[in-house]
């Protein structure tokens, strides 16, 4: 009896937490059909609530054609790509290597510069911004992508979260490579990196999904129109007296497939990389 009590008791719990989880993944893919639907529709059609039509009776796929006409949406692609790309490529490279040297080298003061690194996660950008901007400008890479390039290829993020993955890596397979002769640049390239993919996919999809959506920091130091990034130019839809919201949810859906693709892509290594870099929450 008490044996069935508790299955009983199991089988409800594992009801409610099914249905508590059906209810948040309804609550967070709502504006995402919301999206979908506003970028078929008017402007007069995008607001109506009654009746609510998720397909309306007219689409206007001619949307999807017109964005690329009204703004040069291709060439913001091709600014946020070319950024996007060289900023995780950057990360990757710069997080990795400053990772395996806190996790497996020694040397004076480590754990003091680890954690004054670390530390600077906990301090929001707007705190340094404008001496960031400062410095960019005295360099002479305002409006320059060099600039966004520059602020954006180190992460103590990304070296915390690779340094958690390399402690995992039991040190008698370094020590046994430096045995063999092997110099610490190769035991790096040749044996951490290719056991790191988790780790690595996992920070590619971080990376990738920040810089791909900034816009404040392209806000700020990109002015002229043939460098800016399609986040600021989607905001070219919003006028002084209106805006063209079914144009804005069209370049939407556009700028959110390679998102999309990047992490289907990864996804596999995902969880197995949040778990073992103690990212858990």
């Amino acid at each position: 009896m008490q044996t069935a009590s508790m299955k009983r008791n199991r089988a409800i719990g594992k009801f409610f937490l099914y249905l508590l989880l059906i209810l948040i993944t309804a609550v967070m893919i709502i504006p995402f059909l919301w999206m979908i639907s506003a970028s078929i529709k008017t402007n007069a059609e995008v607001f109506k609530i009654t009746p609510f039509q998720f397909i309306p009776d007219e689409p206007r796929w001619d949307n999807y054609v017109r964005i690329w006409t009204k703004i040069p949406l291709m060439h913001f692609i091709g600014n946020t790509v070319f950024l996007t790309i060289v900023v995780t490529l950057l990360q990757l490279l710069t997080s990795s290597f400053a990772a395996y040297a806190f996790a497996k080298l020694e040397f004076k003061h480590k754990n003091k510069l680890f954690l004054a690194y670390i530390a600077t996660i906990a301090m929001p950008w707007q705190v340094y911004m404008v001496p960031q901007f400062i410095m960019m400008r005295n360099m002479g890479l305002n409006d320059k992508l060099l600039a966004m390039i520059c602020l954006q290829a180190f992460s103590a993020f990304g070296v915390f979260m690779m340094k958690q993955f390399y402690e995992d890596i039991p040190d008698s397979l370094c020590e046994a490579a430096r045995i063999d002769g092997m110099s610490e640049y190769r035991i790096y390239s040749s044996i951490m990196l290719p056991l790191s993919k988790p780790a690595l996919s996992t920070l590619t999809i971080f990376t990738f999904v920040n810089t791909w959506n900034d816009y404040l920091g392209p806000l700020i130091y990109l002015k002229t129109e043939t460098k800016k990034t399609i986040q600021l130019g989607l905001k070219m839809f919003i006028g002084q007296f209106a805006a063209e919201y079914g144009l804005i949810m069209a370049g939407s859906i556009i700028t959110l497939i390679p998102v999309l693709i990047v992490f289907l892509s990864l996804q596999k290594y995902f969880v197995e990389g949040v778990a073992s870099t103690g990212l858990k929450g």
